[in-house]
């Protein structure tokens, strides 16, 4: 320890000699350029980072070793060396026999997982029938009311083989239960498929808006997942805690991190107060971040959530089991950060953002398409997507070594300070008695905004350069080929919908839905009954109108 602080007195005397003698003349004679140093979350960037802005002798106890407690460095040991994150690109649209296009047209391009994107109405539990459907059907994603669509979707591709996404939260439970009876009509069984379901509500209620039932319930529909596939589906992530739309709604990055693990914190604490065993369910827990454009602020936020969640398994929620401590994730480049002026740009930025995610260390990734900030990809746009991260990974060189950028005084000393500012976070939220009572105080909404605000300020006033916005405009803009989803799709989605619904078995519908409310208004497990409904072509509409009879919908409080 005194060899450490000798060498840290060194180094500062010379930095300080440096500054002063060597920089400060060269900058009188050379200004620096006349802008604001900053992260892309407004921490003050200094011109030079040395062995006294992170500590050596911490190295064991701060970063230690791949697969290793605390995970700073990565979750596998051997991390790409081993095998490459799966590559998945977000893709539904129209019918479900286009998105089934496209997704057999991606696995034959090299993608090796399935990430599902689903419309409107079924993100938030309505049929395609439905008034609130109209003119939403197929446009955001693809349209899913009954396990026929479900069939249709994953038609000629094997459930045992391909890892499947599904962006889906408020009726979770029922595509969950869509997924295992499709996999059982191609005869495999839940121990046998893998994927996640993102299935996280509390975000909805501060950045994204898809909820349908209050928190409570919400809550126990979750748990009932962790619960349930923890005995029967072991390879499923139940649940990708989502700091993407945070991040997207404008928070800074220590934000996104403090946010996303207090939300964490709520779904772990809920489980335990259920019954149920941390070890038993922890290992199925996954997340979900943004890779935004500020590079190494990106891969420090990584490395610093990973650390953080190590620790809050560990020492809050005593788990034992080193998966239980692990935070795997799933990354997608920032929408946000698209431009619909200069759209071609926007392929440099999700390159950066592809290379963020993998120098921080990421399981599975989503790159978005250049015309995205316009209309849904095309299969030109999603193919140079995907292509950018199979560059990444086999033509760049940073996938040979582990963590290539550990050691980096700023990347570690950025690492910290993360860190720290999203702990900060989370001792609010446990000062204001937990993740829901923060939401419904508006405090985590009252600070996104706050930061996204300060952020459009900055750009408004030309402080924050974005090429092709506010710097280095082009009058006369190219015309991009846009998809487009016809009108025609709604139509033939509603009448399929009223085909299945005249050939099903209605006396069994009626029954297997009658048993999931009666449940409902107990305290059974719904996914078993969930399950029976869908087998029976019971819809998406139908199925959270039951449970909407018992738990009630959600309204948001809004405070002028």
């Amino acid at each position: 320890m005194q060899k450490s602080d000798e060498l840290k007195s060194k180094v500062q005397d010379a930095f300080s000699d440096w500054e002063r003698n060597v920089y400060q003349k060269s900058i009188s004679k050379f200004p620096e350029r006349q802008e604001s140093f900053t992260t892309q979350s407004f921490t003050k960037v200094e011109p030079l980072y040395t062995p006294v802005d992170s500590d050596p002798s911490e190295y064991n106890e701060k970063l230690g070793y791949p697969g290793s407690y605390p995970f700073t460095r990565g979750v596998q040991p051997s991390m790409y060396r081993g095998k490459l994150w799966t590559m998945r690109q977000y893709a539904g649209f129209g019918t479900a026999k286009e998105s089934n296009e496209r997704y057999r047209y991606l696995l034959s391009q090299g993608q090796m997982g399935l990430s599902v994107a689903f419309d409107l109405p079924t993100q938030i539990g309505y049929d395609s029938d439905h008034p609130m459907a109209l003119g939403e059907v197929g446009k955001v994603g693809v349209a899913i009311d009954t396990l026929a669509d479900m069939e249709i979707l994953f038609d000629k591709i094997p459930l045992d083989k391909v890892s499947t996404s599904m962006t889906i939260n408020a009726p979770a439970s029922v595509l969950l239960a869509l997924y295992i009876a499709v996999a059982e009509k191609q005869g495999i069984g839940k121990d046998k498929i893998s994927g996640t379901i993102q299935n996280d509500i509390l975000k909805e209620y501060v950045a994204r808006g898809t909820y349908i039932y209050p928190p409570k319930a919400s809550m126990r529909l979750i748990t009932n997942i962790f619960e349930y596939c923890a005995k029967e589906i072991p390879k499923w992530n139940t649940i990708s805690i989502s700091g993407y739309h945070i991040r997207e709604a404008g928070s800074t990055a220590a934000q996104e991190v403090g946010f996303t693990l207090a939300d964490g914190i709520a779904y772990v604490g809920t489980a335990i107060k259920a019954g149920l065993d941390v070890d038993e369910f922890a290992g199925q827990l996954s997340f979900f971040f943004n890779s935004h454009n500020d590079l190494l602020e990106e891969v420090a936020k990584f490395r610093a959530a990973r650390r953080l969640w190590a620790k809050i398994m560990k020492e809050r929620f005593g788990a034992k089991k080193e998966k239980s401590q692990m935070l795997r994730f799933h990354t997608q480049t920032a929408g946000s950060s698209l431009t619909a002026q200069q759209i071609d740009n926007n392929i440099v930025r999700v390159a950066v953002q592809t290379l963020a995610a993998v120098l921080g260390g990421t399981q599975s990734l989503h790159t978005n398409s250049r015309d995205e900030a316009l209309a849904l990809p095309t299969e030109d746009s999603v193919k140079i997507a995907l292509r950018t991260q199979q560059i990444v990974a086999y033509e760049s060189g940073v996938t040979n070594t582990i963590d290539p950028l550990a050691g980096s005084y700023y990347v570690e000393s950025l690492t910290n300070q993360i860190e720290k500012e999203a702990e900060e976070y989370i001792n609010r939220v446990d000062s204001m008695g937990g993740m829901i009572s923060a939401i419904e105080a508006g405090y985590i909404q009252s600070e996104i905004q706050k930061s996204a605000y300060r952020f459009q300020q900055e750009i408004e006033r030309g402080e924050r350069i974005i090429i092709g916005v506010n710097k280095f405009q082009e009058k006369d803009e190219q015309k991009n080929e846009l998809l487009k989803i016809d009108e025609k799709v709604q139509r033939d989605q509603i009448a399929f919908l009223k085909k299945i619904r005249a050939e099903r078995n209605n006396d069994d519908v009626k029954l297997k839905l009658s048993a999931l409310k009666k449940a409902a208004e107990g305290n059974e497990n719904l996914i078993p009954f969930i399950l029976e409904a869908v087998r029976t072509y019971a819809s998406i509409g139908e199925i959270s109108n039951t449970l909407r009879d018992v738990f009630g919908e959600y309204k948001e409080q809004v405070t002028i």
